[in-house]
């Protein structure tokens, strides 16, 4: 949806989008999907999802400026190298789409498998809570954008030099979007649902503590969040924060266990 305009796209092409953070601004401590505010079912279609942010550092930032101070240079030799003819690479990709249909070898096929299971691997190390880190829609990630590299070449075959380019592009995206920010640690839930591990974790614990707080108030007189949230601190080693309570509100709402106010901020046990 887009200026009141709402549409279906044919996504039998390749579809590359970009997204600003709300208030301009990304916030490391959230998610991706709370960032952009993209749907997760949207948003973990994408078999690549990079984080763009503007972070000081002294070799990049001299990288950048060179290249952008070379596009306005009037010395030809420190000019940057003449793009692609339009009409050169169009023809290219159309003749590589239409003509070139790569098959998978038996050495990339083994590295496809291989590279999978070693990114599934990840969330079930030693010391680490079971995470998902890499679910069967990586692995087709992976089979397409090695086709498409071995498409780039004309190449009637994927070799394993394409399956571990692949497997290295969606590594560096993974650890940026779908890195939970407040373990270090990868989980896809975070771009598939929105919650990582820990977050659903804590807020199922949140929920009972909730229940068991205005049980034990045995009346049914509204609470503010404020003083909710003090007396579960009270009670909590793990500080509760704020921005966790909507979540859970919503959730024990649905069940019937309570009714809350967005406006006034208050809870009233049912």
């Amino acid at each position: 949806a887009k200026a009141g305009i709402v549409c279906t796209l044919n996504a039998r092409t390749s579809i590359l989008a970009s997204a600003n953070p709300i208030g301009s601004r990304y916030d490391l401590t959230k998610s991706v999907v709370a960032n952009i505010n993209l749907m997760p079912t949207i948003l973990s279609r994408f078999d690549l999802i990079y984080l763009i942010l503007d972070k000081p550092n002294e070799n990049h930032d001299r990288r950048l400026a060179k290249h952008l101070v070379s596009m306005y240079s009037r010395d030809p030799k420190r000019s940057i190298s003449e793009p692609i003819p339009l009409d050169l690479l169009t023809d290219y990709i159309s003749y590589a789409r239409v003509n070139v249909h790569p098959k998978i070898s038996d050495e990339a096929a083994e590295t496809l498998i291989n590279n999978y299971v070693e990114m599934r691997k990840v969330g079930q190390d030693s010391g680490r809570r079971n995470v998902v880190t890499a679910t069967t829609r990586q692995l087709e990630s992976l089979i397409r954008l090695s086709e498409a590299l071995a498409k780039m070449t004309l190449s009637d075959t994927v070799t394993r030099d394409n399956v571990l380019e692949a497997t290295r592009l969606i590594n560096v995206a993974t650890q940026t979007a779908a890195t939970d920010p407040e373990t270090g640690i990868i989980d896809m839930d975070l771009i598939t649902t929105g919650h990582s591990a820990g977050d659903r974790k804590r807020i199922g614990e949140l929920a009972e503590a909730i229940k068991d707080l205005l049980e034990a108030k045995q009346k049914r007189a509204s609470i503010t969040y404020d003083q909710l949230l003090k007396d579960i601190n009270e009670q909590s080693s793990i500080p509760v924060k704020k921005r966790d309570l909507p979540t859970v509100l919503q959730m024990l709402s649905d069940e019937g266990a309570l009714t809350f106010n967005k406006k006034k901020e208050t809870v009233r046990p049912i």
